[in-house]
């Protein structure tokens, strides 16, 4: 556990995510509180991830910021944050005493056995159970310990009895879990277990290391608890297409870009009765609602537009896509080039229209969101098709500058 202790996780996250993942506001930058606020979270953050943290100095000030290079971690560094928690000296105490009386699956006792027994502990101690606790307490104590998987209750005749869970072991499932930790955008469970059982980390490394969604972990998990219950929800948002700061929609899916590690949630907007993206990294909060009774029929229309997003955009009319359609050659020894239209043709399909010529189209809401896709063809590419004139100007305006660029003059190579 981190030595510097945290109880809004919210201002936590966007400090850390301003100042330091993005690094690009300073000392002054920072308007919220006094600068010696500045300096309280700085020392906060500096407790977990000091061994990452750099700074630059410019004409502006200092401008400190984090400096992690995927090939040299084995764990994500920012989960160290979601291990702090705040407590009073009262809160810890009475945390150890109850599992000390309960310290195995084995041994079950009641809310007056547990009193009793605290009791006992504190009398050798020469101190009083007044001092400590009082039966509410203990008992609000021992239900929110049970509705956080420490403890399980079960009756035994008309009385109550707790006991500590039995805890399955999870050592051959290791790799899948520590795999799930570092490239899922709720890896945060993954790591705890891991931390739990003091299993070591991942073997490998990676490339592309998307670890910025680990600040969003409470965040996502409130959105798949809602989307589990079929439930509505109360998002409070800095985007700037949430007006008024908050919106209330029903949570359908979670969308993670394996390119650029951004994650959304894919909503219904119950005013504007349409399907909207959300930016994870751009909510502040999730309030749990209501069920949603018609839960099924949104799934039902989600499942239907899916076939045409590409990427996150999304319309309200149903059929209202955009055509995009182009043509690669493929040489002999090639085959790769198709597999891979294969692999990552998304909702789009590939057909070989003669031997040494393939053929990708797909209707889509936003023709804009694949041109960096069809980018990757360049080279390749022998005919390019978009219903949307406008995306297909701009892709042969982009394609002109970059020839401008590696050519001075027609036929002069730089």
């Amino acid at each position: 556990m981190a030595s510097e202790l945290i109880k809004n996780y919210e201002k936590i996250r966007d400090y850390m995510r301003e100042f330091y993942v993005y690094g690009f506001k300073y000392r002054e930058d920072y308007s919220s509180k006094s600068a010696r606020s500045y300096d309280y979270e700085k020392h906060r953050i500096e407790s977990w991830l000091g061994d990452y943290m750099s700074f630059n100095r410019t004409a502006d000030g200092k401008n400190v910021f984090l400096s992690i290079d995927s090939r040299d971690i084995v764990s994500n560094p920012l989960f160290q944050s979601l291990r702090s928690k705040s407590f009073t000296s009262r809160d810890i105490a009475l945390h150890f005493l109850i599992l000390d009386l309960l310290h195995s699956p084995h041994v079950s006792l009641s809310h007056k056995e547990i009193l009793e027994g605290i009791d006992k502990q504190l009398a050798e101690m020469g101190k009083s159970i007044t001092e400590l606790c009082d039966e509410s307490t203990l008992r609000k104590k021992l239900k929110d310990y049970e509705g956080q998987g420490l403890l399980c209750s079960f009756k035994e005749g008309k009385t109550v009895k707790y006991t500590r869970p039995t805890e399955p072991s999870l050592t051959e499932l290791y790799l899948a879990i520590a795999f799930f930790a570092e490239t899922s955008p709720l890896g945060a469970l993954g790591s705890f277990i891991l931390k739990r059982d003091e299993m070591s980390q991942f073997p490998l490394s990676f490339k592309h290391h998307y670890i910025t969604s680990a600040l969003d972990s409470d965040i996502l998990c409130q959105a798949l608890l809602a989307i589990r219950e079929r439930r509505e929800i109360v998002v409070k948002s800095k985007a700037k297409s949430v007006k008024e700061g908050q919106i209330r929609v029903v949570p359908i899916k979670i969308f993670s870009s394996a390119q650029n590690g951004k994650v959304h949630l894919m909503a219904y907007d119950l005013r504007l009765q349409k399907m909207v993206p959300l930016r994870v990294d751009y909510i502040k909060s999730i309030t749990l609602g209501q069920s949603y009774e018609d839960y099924e029929s949104l799934c039902q229309l989600f499942s239907k537009m899916r076939s045409h997003i590409w990427g996150v955009s999304m319309k309200k009319d149903l059929d209202d896509t955009e055509y995009v359609e182009f043509t690669v050659e493929i040489n002999k020894g090639e085959e790769y080039i198709y597999n891979r239209l294969i692999r990552e043709k998304r909702c789009g399909f590939v057909e070989m229209i003669d031997e040494n010529h393939a053929r990708f189209y797909a209707y889509i809401y936003d023709s804009q969101e694949i041109i960096p896709w069809v980018r990757t063809f360049i080279t390749r590419i022998t005919s390019v098709n978009f219903q949307n004139k406008h995306v297909c100007q701009q892709f042969y305006k982009d394609f002109d500058s970059t020839y401008k660029l590696y050519f001075k003059d027609e036929g002069e190579s730089v």
